[in-house]
């Protein structure tokens, strides 16, 4: 099952939740029936009682139809906390079309992968923030598990899916984020960014804000959302194009085919270097197209879960 496919069944309700919740319970279906059956994915409300602790929240209820001794678990004792990142320059908005919920760009991909991650997060007890930023930060939220704050943060990733041409020309400055989410973000969290790493500045100096989210002692797994037909092969038809920077609005008029060669070799490059420096920085970085399920970036997510535990 495509990505678009995912999302046109649900959007006629207009929901992100629950949108969000078709998304996690079908994958957590094809999780049961695939060769990851085993994986352990908990979604109890409660934990198991551990002897010599106080009986103060113990579920009786639950205890007089199980006959075993369960917990219940408030907000202080969540397992995991979680900061989603999204870069919302006019970048991560291609391919470009002006409308409400337009499917396949960047950015409407990177909000629904993040809004099922929520659910699902919420679903294991895992506190979750949210960070908006372009070349400054537009919103941030601290990670928290009620339902209050989740509605909040589906309000605003529901925002952004509307974007028309007044949402170009946003330029990046993901350094000056992420060096502002390192100090922002206190406590220890797992830092997912959602990006295509297209920022004009040095990227030396993008790896040491990332660093600095390492020496806070924050765990980090870069999700480098690009469209792979047309941003990395290049694939159009070998015909005149003109080409738009959405950030700067600076023009191009060119065939795709005179400079398809060197210009995979540079995209090669980079790509390289990407890796080369997030493994130097043991980042976990994931490269994903959007056109692929959103079941990859569930799963990537749960097999890092997996690791901090």
């Amino acid at each position: 099952m495509n990505t678009l496919f995912d999302i046109q069944q649900f959007q006629q309700f207009d929901n992100l939740e629950l949108i969000a919740r078709e998304v996690v319970e079908g994958f957590i279906t094809g999780l049961h029936r695939s060769p990851f059956h085993g994986f352990s994915v908990e979604f109890a409300e409660h934990r198991q009682y551990n002897q010599g602790e106080s009986t103060k929240h113990i579920d009786w209820k639950l205890f007089a139809r199980s006959d075993r001794l369960y917990v219940k678990q408030y907000e202080e004792e969540t397992n995991l906390r979680c900061q989603l990142v999204i870069d919302t320059s006019s970048s991560m908005l291609f391919p470009f079309e002006s409308g409400k919920n337009k499917l396949m760009n960047k950015l409407a991909f990177s909000v629904y992968c993040s809004a099922a991650l929520i659910y699902l997060m919420r679903k294991q007890r895992d506190a979750v923030g949210l960070t908006l930023f372009s070349d400054h930060i537009e919103f941030h939220s601290e990670n928290r598990l009620s339902s209050v704050h989740a509605e909040l943060l589906y309000g605003k990733l529901s925002g952004l899916l509307s974007v028309g041409k007044g949402d170009l020309n946003k330029t990046t400055n993901t350094v000056g984020a992420l060096h502002q989410i390192a100090e922002q973000v206190h406590k220890r969290s797992l830092v997912i960014l959602f990006s295509d790493m297209l920022d004009s500045g040095n990227s030396d100096d993008i790896f040491s804000a990332l660093q600095h989210l390492r020496y806070n002692k924050h765990e980090v797994v870069l999700f480098h959302v690009t469209d792979h037909k047309q941003e990395r092969e290049l694939d159009f038809l070998n015909r005149p194009y003109r080409f738009v920077d959405l950030e700067t609005g600076h023009q191009l008029r060119l065939s795709p085919g005179d400079l398809k060669e060197r210009y995979s070799q540079a995209v090669k490059s980079y790509f390289e270097d990407l890796k080369m420096k997030c493994g130097q920085y043991q980042i976990d970085l994931v490269e994903v197209d959007i056109h692929q399920r959103f079941s990859d970036v569930l799963m990537n997510f749960l097999l890092k879960r997996k690791r901090l535990f």
